[in-house]
Protein backbone atom coordinates (compact mmCIF):
# COMPACT_ATOMS: atom_id res chain seq x y z
CA UNK A 1 0.00 0.00 0.00
CA UNK A 2 2.86 2.36 0.75
CA UNK A 3 4.32 1.77 -2.68
CA UNK A 4 1.01 2.83 -4.22
CA UNK A 5 0.90 5.98 -2.09
CA UNK A 6 4.48 6.77 -3.07
CA UNK A 7 3.53 6.69 -6.74
CA UNK A 8 0.89 9.36 -6.12
CA UNK A 9 3.51 11.70 -4.73
CA UNK A 10 3.23 14.19 -1.92
CA UNK A 11 -0.43 14.89 -2.62
CA UNK A 12 -1.60 11.30 -2.12
CA UNK A 13 -3.88 12.20 0.79
CA UNK A 14 -5.63 14.91 -1.20
CA UNK A 15 -6.03 12.66 -4.25
CA UNK A 16 -7.47 9.78 -2.23
CA UNK A 17 -9.76 12.13 -0.30
CA UNK A 18 -11.14 13.47 -3.58
CA UNK A 19 -11.86 9.95 -4.81
CA UNK A 20 -13.59 9.06 -1.53
CA UNK A 21 -15.72 12.21 -1.56
CA UNK A 22 -16.67 11.65 -5.20
CA UNK A 23 -17.63 8.03 -4.51
CA UNK A 24 -19.75 9.09 -1.53
CA UNK A 25 -21.54 11.74 -3.60
CA UNK A 26 -22.29 9.24 -6.37
CA UNK A 27 -23.62 6.69 -3.85
CA UNK A 28 -25.72 9.39 -2.17
CA UNK A 29 -27.22 10.37 -5.53
CA UNK A 30 -28.17 6.76 -6.29
CA UNK A 31 -29.76 6.38 -2.84
CA UNK A 32 -31.68 9.62 -3.36
CA UNK A 33 -32.85 8.51 -6.81
CA UNK A 34 -34.13 5.15 -5.54
CA UNK A 35 -35.84 6.78 -2.54
CA UNK A 36 -37.45 9.43 -4.74
CA UNK A 37 -38.67 6.80 -7.20
CA UNK A 38 -40.25 4.83 -4.35
CA UNK A 39 -41.92 8.00 -3.01
CA UNK A 40 -43.28 8.95 -6.42
CA UNK A 41 -44.52 5.42 -7.06
CA UNK A 42 -46.43 5.49 -3.74
CA UNK A 43 -47.79 8.94 -4.57
CA UNK A 44 -49.01 7.84 -8.02
CA UNK A 45 -50.60 4.71 -6.53
CA UNK A 46 -52.42 6.83 -3.94
CA UNK A 47 -53.71 9.21 -6.63
CA UNK A 48 -54.87 6.34 -8.83
CA UNK A 49 -56.60 4.75 -5.82
CA UNK A 50 -58.56 8.01 -5.46
CA UNK A 51 -59.63 7.73 -9.10
CA UNK A 52 -57.26 10.34 -10.45
CA UNK A 53 -55.59 9.04 -13.60
CA UNK A 54 -52.79 10.32 -15.76
CA UNK A 55 -53.76 12.30 -18.84
CA UNK A 56 -51.43 10.25 -21.01
CA UNK A 57 -53.38 7.04 -20.32
CA UNK A 58 -56.74 8.57 -21.18
CA UNK A 59 -55.63 10.45 -24.29
CA UNK A 60 -56.92 9.03 -27.53
CA UNK A 61 -55.02 8.64 -30.76
CA UNK A 62 -56.08 12.10 -31.90
CA UNK A 63 -54.28 13.67 -28.94
CA UNK A 64 -51.13 11.64 -29.57
CA UNK A 65 -50.90 12.85 -33.19
CA UNK A 66 -50.69 16.56 -32.31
Amino acid sequence: MTAFLDTLGPHAGFILACYVVTALVVVALFVWLFADRARLTREIAALEAKGITRRSTSAGNSEARR
